[in-house]
Parts: structure tokens; C-alpha cells; sequence
């Protein structure tokens, strides 16, 4: 080719592509500016309605992801790339990493069905996978607990968003359930007097459902009483282990036997 070709050529394709190409570079910085313009507006949205603080970040990321690749493909449309191609490309290599980490993808939609559904909260204790705990952080592949120990649980959301889970907070009061046992013998009206003080003289203890005192089980060794008392949520320790030492010390001092395990051995001499 000649020299005065080979310019014709050259001066063919700047003329060809060169507009479309910086205008693909106006629209991208355009673009970019509206996004950001978009991302804040969307947050200012989510703040005026009060969403939660675990699923913001997550929102807020999907949307601009979403946005940013919109923008990218038009940008390349623009330049006259054909996107048909390139769409089946992204697809296929889709499949790839979708089948390739598929336990991660499943953690990450179980993180977004606990983030939306609310199963449980921060700050709230749950019984879960084998775990008790209080939930510490819920991040978007994996919730952690913190036992009563102070050890740190990881716990994949993937299993945790599909299996039977205990929430202990999320209801504002619980039942806290004592089994005490006398000896045989003793004042079954008594023992029922000096539970039902000592219930009442917990402030602790709601009056309202009332307290449930009564005879739960005739065992080999015992007469079993079960006490249900109703407290706040975030009482029930508390009122468990003090009352679990009252009822000792009082049954003591009002002269009731705390029975235990034993054997009655007769020998005959033949």
C-alpha cells in the first residue's frame, strides 16, 4: 500500500471510531457522576425509612454493582463492540464460578434471607447448630456468636438460614422452670407455702401470669414440685441461680428435707 493509502485507511477508521470512542468517554464520566449522584440518593432513601442497619451495606452494594455494570455495557455498545458474544462469554464463565463455589453462593443467599426475614438480630441469644450464643456481627456469608464463655463462633449462613434455630430474645418475657424435690414425709402444704413466699418476694418475678406451684411427680425417692415463674427476658439468669440458693437455704431453715438417691438394705440371718 501506498503512503497515500495507508492515511486514507488510517484517516477512515479515527474518523469512524474516534467520535464513537470519545463519546463512550463522555458518557463513562457522565455516567460515573449520575451513579454517585444515584448511590447517595439511595442511601438518604434507606435512612428516611428506617432500614436496617445489617442489610444497608448490602443494599447499597447490589445497587451500585448493578448500576456500574449497566453503565459499562452501554459504554461498550456505544463503541460498537457486539455485546450478544460477550454476554454469552459472562454467562458461561457465570456457570463456572456459580458451580465452582457453590457452597459460597449458598451462604451468601442464606445471608441475604436473614438480613431481609430477621430471624434474629444483633445482641440477641440464640440456640443454633449446635451453639448457644449472642449474636456479635451478621456479615453476608456468615453470622458470629459469642458464647457465654467469651468464645467466637463462625457459623456459615447457608445452614443457619435453613435449620431449626431457638431465639431466646426475641420475645420480651420467659418462663423459668425449678424441680424441687422433698423427702417423703414432709408437709406437701408447707413446701407449697414457702416456694410461693419466696416467689413473692421476688421483685423480679412477674405477678402477672401468676406463679405455678404444684406436685409434678411421685418418683422412687422423692416428691417432685415443679415451680414456673414468669420474668423479663434479660432477668432469667439472674433469677434462676438466686432463687435455686433461697429455696436450698430456706428449706433448711424451715426444717424440709432436699432428698437424694438411697438404698434400704435388710439382712436375714438364716
Amino acid at each position: 500500500m501506498s503512503k497515500e493509502e495507508i492515511f486514507e485507511y488510517v484517516s477512515d477508521i479515527v474518523m469512524t471510531y474516534g467520535l464513537k470512542i470519545i463519546g463512550a468517554i463522555v458518557v463513562w464520566i457522565i455516567g460515573w457522576w449520575v451513579i454517585k449522584l444515584l448511590n447517595v440518593g439511595f442511601r438518604k432513601f434507606l435512612d428516611r425509612r428506617s432500614t436496617d442497619e445489617n442489610i444497608k451495606p448490602l443494599l447499597k452494594g447490589l445497587v451500585s454493582v448493578l448500576l456500574k455494570v449497566m453503565l459499562t455495557i452501554s459504554v461498550l455498545t456505544m463503541m460498537g463492540i457486539e455485546m450478544t458474544s460477550f454476554v454469552a462469554i459472562l454467562g458461561a464463565m457465570g456457570l463456572a464460578v456459580g458451580l465452582a463455589l457453590s457452597g459460597t453462593l449458598q451462604n451468601f443467599a442464606g445471608g441475604v434471607i436473614i438480613l431481609v426475614l430477621k430471624p434474629f438480630k444483633v445482641g440477641h441469644l440464640i440456640d443454633a447448630q449446635g451453639y448457644l450464643g449472642v449474636v456479635s456481627e451478621i456479615q453476608v456469608f456468615n453470622t458470629i456468636l459469642k458464647t457465654p464463655d467469651n468464645k467466637t463462633i463462625i457459623i456459615p449462613n447457608g445452614g443457619l438460614s435453613t435449620a431449626a434455630l431457638t431465639n431466646y430474645s426475641i420475645e420480651p418475657t420467659r418462663r423459668v422452670d425449678w424441680t424441687i424435690g422433698i423427702a417423703f414425709g414432709d408437709d406437701s402444704n408447707k413446701v407449697q407455702a414457702v416456694l410461693k413466699k419466696l416467689c413473692d418476694e421476688n421483685a423480679r418475678i412477674l405477678k402477672d401470669p401468676s406463679v405455678t406451684i404444684a406436685v409434678v411427680a411421685l418418683t422412687d425417692h422423692a416428691v417432685n414440685f415443679t415451680v414456673r415463674a414468669w420474668v423479663k427476658a434479660e432477668d432469667y439468669w439472674d433469677v434462676f441461680f438466686d432463687m435455686n440458693k433461697k429455696f436450698y437455704d430456706l428449706f433448711e431453715l424451715e426444717g424440709l428435707n432436699i432428698p437424694f438417691p438411697q438404698m434400704d438394705i435388710h439382712l436375714h440371718n438364716n
